[in-house]
């Protein structure tokens, strides 16, 4: 199985947003500083996750939800989800 996820930075409320096949760890590794682009904004919280079988159809996901024609879907799961995780 493979997760495109938003993490939100607990430290200036940034948003995340990636693509993994083991998300616990991968949040893990946002927390300990592991992720170059990531470790200057911890600690991260999930706040969002889809799964799905296929590799290609996650990482095409993961980049829909990163360009502009996803920009208004990624804020409504944003505002949805925020405060459930």
């Amino acid at each position: 199985m493979y997760y495109v996820y938003i993490l939100k930075s607990c430290k200036n409320g940034r948003y995340y947003i990636g693509c993994t096949s083991n998300i616990e760890k991968r949040l893990s590794e946002h927390n300990k500083g592991k992720t170059k682009s990531t470790r200057l904004f911890m600690p991260w919280k999930l706040i969002y996750n889809e799964c799905f079988s296929d590799k290609h159809l996650a990482f095409r996901r993961e980049w829909h939800l990163k360009h502009p024609k996803g920009f208004l879907e990624k804020k409504e799961i944003i505002k949805k989800f925020e405060g459930v995780a």
